[in-house]
């Protein structure tokens, strides 16, 4: 009976055959693989047109340094370029106070109202010379996934919250691109209040004054920390978003009459050197301003947020304070995209010729190390010498300068 097994070299040859194949599948799907810089983002049809909003719609005021060096308060009338005029509050009657609701609380602005402000004092500075129009704490509550198709973009199921650490910083400014980080961008319409919130009708109660922010992100940070099946989970946000120059912010705080048809209608993009990046209007976001303060109040109690190997509450006093920022979240456009199938071979390869299960890093920490260094030779995160700005329609705009 002829043997029908395959002779040793013929089994050679074929598995020789099947190594090549298997190889050159490999190596097609590795040098097919897409490489996006950046995420897509959808954009109106009409250029933004910024202005200041109309007096019987919102008070628009900006924060300026007296001689003394206190904080004043002026009423803002109109702009051109980079210049703005109005009226110091303190012309109409505001107390010497460096709180900007005070100011607008004590400021008779019946005159400015009845048509005569041409007739009253006004003063003139540059946006350069305003101060920022976030308060003055450190700790403020940031969002995640709040606008639908970032939260597409992120494979996020819900709005989360999370500790933000860092001072405001002026409308122009600058943010450090240290070496080896991969620094992103975002845009946000942010809210502070005249009185502490404890409860949602504390919210309902408060003066509201509405400002642009940005809010830069460490993708290093939050690709190492943050658990991506649980976003959540609050790690990895208060690291990656935290930063002494990391939450520059507009140069007008405004007051509406009503703020949500004024949030709704707000307008706001991003353009990296002139390149559009993000355009979306406040009524894309999921929670509005009221709900995102009443999710912030339930979930006080835990100090579950990781920062700086140390767990923290979401605010320290389990209220909303005063010298507390309520921001947005972001809409599509920022940079960050998850690992390509290219860089997923890679890890792969990598694990495998370190030894796989023998290794000493994990798959999950070799694809993490893989996929930051692919990013950081893509050189298509934010580099020194990059000017982001951020515009919208009344709440001015932002110019960061990227420096190392």
């Amino acid at each position: 009976m002829p043997n029908d097994r395959p002779s040793a070299p013929r089994l050679a040859r074929w598995l020789a055959a099947a190594v090549v194949v298997l190889g050159g599948g490999v190596f097609a799907a590795w040098a097919t693989s897409p490489d996006p810089k950046f995420n897509p983002a959808s954009f109106e049809s009409e250029p933004l047109v910024p202005g200041i909003a109309p007096l019987d719609e919102a008070v628009t005021l900006a924060l300026f340094p007296r001689a003394d060096g206190r904080t004043g308060t002026m009423l803002v009338l109109d702009r051109s370029g980079e210049r703005i005029t109005g009226i110091d509050l303190a012309e109409l009657g505001a107390g010497p106070t460096e709180d900007p609701f005070a100011a607008l609380a004590g400021a008779d602005l019946s005159q400015v109202l009845a048509g005569n402000a041409a007739r009253l004092a006004q003063i003139t500075m540059q946006i350069a010379e305003l101060l920022p129009a976030g308060p003055a704490g450190t700790q403020h509550i940031g969002t995640g996934t709040n606008f639908p198709e970032h939260a597409a973009e992120a494979n996020s199921t819900a709005v989360f919250q999370f500790p933000k650490f860092g001072p405001a910083t002026p409308a122009r400014t600058q943010v450090r691109a240290d070496e080896g980080i991969l620094l992103d961008y975002e845009v946000e319409i942010c809210v502070r209040f005249d009185r502490p919130l404890r409860s949602p009708e504390d919210f309902d109660a408060a003066t509201k004054g509405f400002f642009l922010c940005g809010d830069f992100t460490n993708r290093n940070a939050l690709i190492n920390l943050a658990d991506p099946d649980n976003l959540d989970s609050g790690k990895g946000f208060s690291d990656a978003k935290s930063g002494p120059d990391f939450f520059p912010t507009g140069p007008f705080l405004v007051v509406p009459r009503d703020w949500r048809s004024f949030v709704a209608a707000q307008r706001m993009t991003t353009a990296v050197n002139g390149s559009p990046r993000q355009d979306a209007r406040g009524s894309e976001m999921t929670l509005d301003f009221r709900a995102l303060a009443a999710k912030a109040l339930a979930d006080m109690e835990t100090p579950r947020f990781l920062y700086r190997d140390a767990y923290t509450r979401l605010m320290p006093d389990r209220a909303i304070p005063t010298s507390a920022t309520l921001m947005s979240g972001t809409s599509e456009g920022t940079i960050f995209t998850p690992p390509t199938r290219a860089d997923l071979i890679e890890a792969a390869v990598a694990y495998a010729l370190a030894g796989g299960p023998l290794a000493r890093e994990s798959l999950l920490d070799v694809a993490r190390r893989t996929f930051i260094a692919n990013e950081r030779a893509g050189g298509h995160y934010l580099q020194p010498g990059d000017v982001v700005r951020h515009g919208s329609s009344a709440l001015g705009d932002i110019e960061v300068l990227v420096i190392r």
